[in-house]
């Protein structure tokens, strides 16, 4: 069989004058001109950034994957792509996912490089890079960043969700600014992302379960040194997958997809990841709809035990046996025939799999709750669905009516949130509107709205809230997220108004406004979208071209399977 011609050699390979631009000036960095000569060359997409905290250790963790490259006789080549820090970017770090996919997409593809090492951690940075990749279809893998360490506080373990507890007690007056202020030191002790399953930790378990990433990607704790072995591992490996011509198109297929729903049920992971997984397959050209989500997730049960929707954190879950222990829990359910980065299926990468800690990892046959995944709603209110994670919610509030006491965007629940006068019970549906992907573009996490203070003076927890935003992957509660259409296209979310009654029934899978269509028609006529007033730049581009939350919020002009190699001219 003859090999493959490198792709890299399209540049380095080249004679004459062409040749001599392409090799020159790489050397001022010292590198000998037999590395030009048929090695193949991996490109090092790296997110690392003092502003992305999560991702802030990249350099460090870079190193350790050169040297696997080195050994396996590949030639590393970092680069710098946007990094997405979701605690530090205004208005919200989902904005920019779509253009950072495009900067990784066109960085890939114009650049000499036979395979590529996507180096992922905050929120945004691992569906980022793997939607840019996938729109090129090199050889690809995967390397997460890794969770940090559970941090400690008045003699407990504490993580982000804790975040959600705190505020309340702040907001009562029972934890002083000063405990507060010592809080923030104490929970994120240690480099790397969220040390509960929010949605950093949800997508390095999507890309392990997806075969994207090494054995043990997702939960191996950031500050453990076996987090740089396996990025050793992976630099070794992924000039095998070059060799091989493994590439991401022989990985993610309609199978793998529909594992990792199975998996993120099982962990409780985020509903960002629904999303994410959606634009994922659209830049593969999968077919996939949020409707998958429910089908492949509600008769799995949660079997890991860990917050928001259990009790303990990714560093444990490692400790207990990481994510090949959990996928060999559901391994009937599961597709094992799948392939993955290693060149291994499923089902042997999970073989020799153990559990060390049934506090952690349970069982189909006794899991920590009978209920996990997401679920997805329909009904007047969301004709194109809406989602709701029913292992972080109340169960009694999964079937539920009340009346909607209404907020027009986020300035008008902010304003009006706390005041004595509000007309709000503990039965009251909170209703939050125009947070979705256009109407505050970027579809920021808003969605667990915090509760009324005449709420919370009556010792009330939860409460049941609707909007078409998302929340943080570490938040929990009754909330319903995502509804679609939003309410800034003219989605029926835009038309309720104080007092009308929601039926939320999540055991049916229903979610419904009681007023008459023909009333929703008068109040139809009656509507005016928002003038956001951007004009101009990125924002005004991902207004008009962003699809609505059930699609995956991507721009519809990047869909569809990879397309051609840019034409190079000579120089």
């Amino acid at each position: 069989m003859e090999e493959k011609k490198l792709r890299s050699q399209e540049w380095f390979g080249r004679k004459g004058k062409d040749g001599f631009i392409y090799r020159a000036w790489m050397k001022n960095q010292g590198f000998p001109h037999h590395l030009f000569e048929g090695r193949p060359v991996i490109g090092i997409c790296n997110t690392y950034s003092e502003l992305t905290p999560c991702n802030a250790h990249f350099r460090d963790l870079a190193e350790a994957l050169k040297r696997g490259i080195w050994e396996a006789g590949g030639f590393p080549l970092e680069f710098p792509v946007m990094s997405l820090g979701e605690c530090s970017i205004k208005p919200t770090a989902m904005l920019f996912r779509n253009l950072a996919s495009m900067d990784v997409e066109e960085s890939i593809r114009a650049n000499p490089m036979d395979g590529v090492v996507l180096m992922c951690g905050c929120d945004k940075t691992t569906p980022s890079l793997v939607m840019g990749a996938a729109s090129v279809n090199l050889p690809t893998i995967v390397v997460s960043g890794g969770p940090m360490l559970a941090g400690r506080f008045k003699g407990r373990k504490i993580g982000t969700s804790d975040l959600w507890r705190f505020a309340e007690e702040f907001k009562k007056g029972e934890l002083s600014q000063e405990d507060f202020t010592a809080a923030e030191a104490a929970m994120a002790r240690s480099q790397g992302h969220c040390a509960p399953m929010g949605t950093a930790s949800t997508m390095a378990a999507m890309v392990e379960s997806l075969g994207l990433a090494l054995p043990d990607n997702a939960t191996i704790p950031a500050a453990d040194s076996r987090r740089k072995v396996l990025a050793h591992m992976s630099g070794i490996r992924i000039v095998e997958m070059v060799k091989e011509d493994l590439k991401m198109s022989d990985i993610l297929t309609r199978k793998s997809f529909e594992n990792a729903i199975m998996v993120n049920a099982a962990l409780g992971g985020s509903t960002n990841f629904i999303l994410h997984l959606l634009a994922i397959a659209g830049r593969m050209g999968i077919e996939l709809n949020i409707d998958d989500f429910d089908k492949f997730s509600s008769h799995v049960p949660l079997i890991a035990n860990v917050q928001p929707s259990g009790e303990n954190f990714v560093e444990d879950l490692f400790y207990a046996g990481g994510l090949p222990a959990v996928m060999k829990e559901i391994a009937s359910l599961l597709h094992l025939d799948t392939k993955t980065a290693n060149g291994k299926n499923l089902s042997e990468n999970i073989l020799n799999a153990e559990c060390w800690d049934r506090n952690l990892i349970g069982t189909l046959e006794k899991p920590f709750k009978p209920e996990s995944g997401i679920a997805v709603l329909k009904g007047n209110l969301c004709p194109e669905g809406a989602v709701l994670k029913p292992s972080a919610a109340t169960p009694s509030l999964l079937t539920h009516r009340g009346q909607a006491v209404v907020f027009e965007d986020i300035d008008d629940y902010k304003k009006r949130l706390d005041d004595p006068d509000l007309d709000v019970t503990p039965d009251s549906v909170l209703v939050l509107k125009n947070v979705g992907p256009r109407g505050y573009p970027g579809m920021p996490e808003v969605g667990n709205m915090q509760l009324p203070m005449k709420i919370i003076q009556q010792g009330v927890k939860d409460m049941v809230r609707i909007s078409d935003g998302r929340m943080s992957g570490t938040g929990y509660g009754t909330v319903v997220l995502h509804v679609s259409p939003e309410s800034a296209v003219g989605g029926n979310l835009a038309l309720v108004e104080n007092g009308d009654w929601i039926v939320l029934d999540v055991p049916n899978r229903s979610l419904n406004l009681e007023v008459s269509e023909e009333e929703l028609e008068k109040r139809r006529s009656n509507f005016k979208p928002l003038n956001l007033g951007y004009e101009r730049g990125y924002v005004n581009m991902f207004i008009q071209n962003v699809t609505q939350a059930h699609e995956g919020v991507d721009f519809d002009f990047l869909k569809g399977a990879s397309g051609p190699e840019v034409k190079r001219d000579s120089h």
